[in-house]
């Protein structure tokens, strides 16, 4: 049975999925009403999880953020907003603490307090355990013309499926993990997103040795974890590289990230785009923290003096083989010098190889024909984040993360949040004024 809403009922926006990114827009929603008053902007947003969370399977004791906490859900966008980092801070009572702890990145679990903190006051636009099933054109205001609305289809843990309808719907159905090609997952074989929850159940089990696969921040962060948390296991840290290298944290090389970043990098031909992509790759895509590099070393050379190497780096190699069994996983690393395998025995193979933006129109259904594509089969993606759609669909349609291509390195980092999520709300107050001015008429 489909439920919905009141007859007539229309949401201003409805949004898919609820991370960072639809958090700062119903933050930025909020305020937007708080400064125009009645009737405001109506928002409703669909999570799958039956709770926020941002991932939780990596949030490890001591681990840290690697952008600063003055890019929060607000700040950036107002810096007077009662939901930003440092409000949190006031209200939990640590914000003269965190002023002398004297550092601008909090841990992650402390920044994740401070996203459910938030999310927690926005709790009744959000449903959780809802999964979208389908964004589709919706009607025209009118008999005939553009369909002006986009109807959601949710279905609920009770199994009631319920349509939603919304002039505007924002997609930001987060990342998916990403596996090295004929990977594939298992009891012992694990990616890193769920590294907390699984490592919590080999904690009785005296474990022996760990193999993690990747060579970027997360990677170094599990191999550290588990050389922490194991004392008497082994942690075989596995990559093509001859080893882990530096983030470029650099002031000037951080500008990629500003706000006008985002302008120019929009604003570039193709050839440039890639440049700058290539260019300032190594400020996020398989780097490291300096400081995390240089305690795994020393970690790794202090063992090899005592010859205990419980910290080991096969480095220009590549896992070929893996046999998961319910007692450990046989994992065979071969050289890319030299073609020589190793079979390691381990009790878990964890990938930490990274995450991949999800497909935006998997959702869609025939409302991905309405949807414009460039030369290379990409979503066309206005500045505002919107969907360029036919002139079958007037309605809005906004995509979060998978917008590299036109946006930039920052398009799925927490950066430029606050900022996004203001330029989305003034695209859909704008479309709501314009609509205001139009005749009305019943929607079917």
């Amino acid at each position: 049975m489909v439920s919905g809403q009141a007859a007539g009922s229309v949401f201003d926006v409805v949004g898919v999925g609820f991370g960072p990114s639809n958090l700062a827009i119903a933050i930025a929603l909020r305020e937007w009403n708080q400064r125009q008053g009645a009737p405001g902007l109506t928002a409703r947003f669909l999570e799958r999880q039956p709770r926020f969370g941002w991932h939780r399977g990596m949030l490890l004791e001591d681990a840290t953020m690697q952008v600063s906490f003055l890019k929060d859900l607000a700040t950036l966008r107002n810096p007077t907003s009662d939901f930003s980092f440092l409000a949190y801070l006031a209200s939990r009572g640590r914000l003269v603490d965190f002023i002398n702890y004297g550092t601008a990145f909090p841990t992650r679990i402390e920044f994740h307090d401070y996203l459910e903190w938030a999310a927690d006051r926005v709790a009744d636009d959000v449903d959780y355990g809802v999964e979208v099933v389908e964004v589709s054109r919706g009607p025209s205001a009118w008999s005939h013309g553009p369909a002006e609305y986009l109807d959601v289809v949710a279905a609920h843990a009770d199994g009631r499926v319920e349509r939603l309808r919304a002039r505007n719907v924002v997609l930001a159905t987060g990342l998916r993990p990403h596996l090295p090609e004929g990977a594939r997952l298992g009891e012992r074989v694990w990616h890193n997103r769920e590294l907390v929850q699984r490592v919590d159940g080999l904690r009785s089990a005296d474990p022996a040795r760990f193999v993690v696969v990747g060579a970027g921040q997360s990677a170094a962060e599990t191999a550290e974890y588990l050389h922490r948390s194991f004392p008497s296991a082994q942690v075989c840290a596995v990559f093509a590289r001859y080893g882990y290298s530096p983030a470029d944290d650099s002031p000037f090389a951080n500008r990629v990230f500003d706000p006008k970043g985002v302008d120019d990098f929009f604003a570039a031909e193709e050839d440039a785009k890639r440049l700058i992509l290539d260019y300032h790759a190594n400020t996020n895509y398989s780097v490291v923290d300096p400081d995390l590099i240089e305690r795994l070393y020393r970690s790794h050379y202090h063992e090899k003096i005592a010859g205990t190497e419980r910290l080991r780096f096969l480095n220009l190699s590549r896992v070929r083989d893996v046999r998961d069994g319910p007692d450990g996983v046989e994992v065979a690393v071969e050289s890319l010098v030299d073609g020589a395998r190793e079979t390691l025995s381990a009790d878990a193979l964890v990938y930490a190889t990274g995450y991949r933006s999800t497909d935006p129109a998997a959702l869609l259904g025939d409302l991905a024909g309405d949807c414009v594509r460039d030369g290379s089969g990409r979503l066309a993606i206005r500045r505002d984040y919107s969907v360029e759609t036919t002139a079958q669909v007037e309605a809005g349609l906004f995509v979060l993360g998978a917008t590299e291509h036109t946006h930039g390195i920052s398009s799925t980092l927490l950066s430029n949040v606050a900022i996004r999520a203001g330029e989305i709300v003034d695209a859909v107050a704008d479309s709501a004024r314009r609509s205001a001015r139009k005749p009305t008429a019943a929607a079917s």
